[in-house]
């Protein structure tokens, strides 16, 4: 589902923890900002990612449809794989994503995504490609955290809370997300099913100030449906999901 295409003082579980005598903020307000960059230690991460609004076992597999405004039809497959692919020190879960129009692939990607011991899903690069008639046309968008100055991210809060806000990812002028929490109590009905309680979350990037996207993600599942409000009228929604283990 990532279609939109700090140095901090201590890593930051132990800035998480030491919010405390601070009632007034909302936790997770020490989350990643804009460019700031952020010091993480290996030892606080793993990749057994089992956040639950967006778990990642091993053979979990997401199957989306996109409808965009000429009518046309997109499928997007996101599968986590068993690999892992190390940045910055840090043992990354590799998920692979591939957009196909028409049985044709145009895009695949490689995302890798750790998990912090508060339960902080991190977002830490990706390597992706687009085809055109078979042959790959732009590798735009590629980033690795702490290569170039690269930063990683965080794509779910351990705690979503209304209005927090958190940089999703960030390598100057190619992958500049921002996500915000708009609500936790959302009810959602996709092609795979009805789901209440769902995190919704507002992704946009100073890239193009234009586009904004709607997320929601549904407890134990994950992403289910992806709507953009603003510069576009594209609507991704899972029509099939397999859980991994």
């Amino acid at each position: 589902m990532r279609r939109l295409t700090l140095i901090a003082v201590i890593a930051l579980t132990a800035v998480t923890a030491g919010c405390g005598g601070d009632d007034s903020k909302p936790r997770g307000s020490s989350l990643p900002q804009g460019s700031e960059p952020v010091e993480l230690d290996p030892d606080d991460f793993t990749t057994e990612i089992d956040n639950a609004y967006w778990p990642m076992a091993p053979g979990s597999r997401w199957v989306y449809r996109e409808a965009g405004v000429e009518g046309g039809q997109t499928r997007v497959e996101v599968t986590v794989t068993k690999r892992t692919k190390t940045v910055m020190g840090i043992a990354g879960r590799v998920v692979h994503d591939v957009v196909t129009e028409d049985g044709e692939v145009v895009e695949d990607t490689l995302d890798w995504y750790a998990q912090d011991a508060d339960g902080n899903v991190w977002y830490l690069g990706e390597d992706t490609k687009e085809y055109e008639n078979g042959k790959v046309k732009s590798t735009a968008g590629s980033w690795e955290a702490g290569v170039d100055g690269a930063q990683a991210g965080v794509i779910i809060p351990a705690h979503p809370q209304l209005g927090m806000k958190y940089r999703q990812e960030y390598y100057e002028g190619e992958a500049e997300d921002q996500g915000e929490v708009l609500a936790v109590d959302e009810k959602v009905t996709v092609p795979f099913g009805s789901f209440d309680h769902v995190l919704k979350t507002k992704d946009s990037t100073p890239l193009e100030p234009a586009l904004v996207e709607h997320k929601f993600y549904a407890r134990g599942v994950g992403p289910v449906l992806a709507v953009t409000v603003s510069g576009g009228s594209d609507r991704e929604e899972l029509v099939s999901f397999v859980r991994g283990s």
